[in-house]
């Protein structure tokens, strides 16, 4: 597909276009391999909070502009925006954290998110493509969480999710290493769910995205937050919602409408009511 995108300036900049109901979110500093700015992680949180505010807006997919999807941070312009004591994303509750890891303050994010990745995706790019829900990649990709190169920690969710996708040994490897991997080591790991020929990724992250807006958006989302809180807090915590979540859904608009469909043997047409 031909996406839109515009002329980054300097610092670079998050583009976004709307395709039906999917939010496509694009990641626009190609110049720098897409490295992150302070203003790129604040238009990024618009970004994410627009698709959980707006009704019309059902799935989002992250892709990136160039042959990269990132190189990671600039380090120079984020040591000194953070050194001064600046804050990209505000803790008050306006944005949605793109990293979804649930800090106080944040915002999360309650609506599906797929990330297209290609080329080098270090560091950051590993993080946020772990705090989507599908992972589509292609066969050219480069990850490595390098940060023990320059003696930092990853603290934008890699420690949680690579070890709670692939096991604290695989974890461990590519975190204390600072190793580069491909995309069939990713996809052994559970860290992307599909492998496609390069050039394909962002085509099929839409097609999937488009096959989840097609869905009733009130069940997707309560099916995305249930399964997450079993991840976060154990069965038995997600267990609780069954019943109170199944009572809400079953009285709205859209459950009839699905029983609508089944008989009358069509597509459903779903209005998130």
């Amino acid at each position: 597909m031909t996406v839109i995108a515009t002329t980054p300036p300097p610092e670079g900049c998050i583009d976004t276009q709307v395709l039906d109901h999917v939010l496509l979110i694009g990641i626009n500093r190609p110049a720098k391999r897409n490295g992150w700015t302070p203003q790129m992680f604040r238009q990024l949180a618009e970004a994410y909070t627009r698709l959980d505010d707006d009704p019309a807006l059902r799935v989002g997919v992250l892709h990136a502009f160039g042959d990269h999807f990132t190189a990671g941070l600039d380090l120079p312009l984020i040591a000194e925006f953070v050194k001064n004591g600046g804050k990209a994303i505000p803790d008050d509750g306006t944005l949605v954290e793109p990293h979804n890891m649930g800090q106080p303050g944040y915002r999360r994010r309650t609506k599906p998110m797929v990330a297209a990745v290609k080329g080098i995706c270090f560091t950051v790019g590993i993080e946020l493509m772990l705090a989507a829900d599908i992972v589509v990649a292609a066969d050219n990709c480069r990850f490595s969480q390098l940060e023990v190169q320059r003696c930092i920690m990853a603290s934008g969710g890699a420690t949680l999710r690579m070890a709670e996708r692939a096991g604290m040994g695989n974890a461990m490897l590519h975190l204390l290493t600072a190793d580069e991997f491909d995309s069939t080591e990713a996809y052994r790991l559970n860290f992307v769910q599909k492998v496609v020929a390069a050039g394909q990724e962002l085509d099929e992250a839409l097609v999937i995205a488009q096959r989840i807006a097609a869905q009733a958006p009130q069940a997707v989302v309560a099916t995305r937050l249930n399964v997450l809180k079993a991840i976060e807090q154990g069965p038995l915590a997600a267990i609780e919602d069954f019943d109170p979540v199944r009572q809400r859904l079953i009285a709205s608009e859209d459950a009839a409408e699905g029983v609508r469909s089944f008989i009358e043997r069509r597509p459903a047409r779903f209005t998130g009511r």
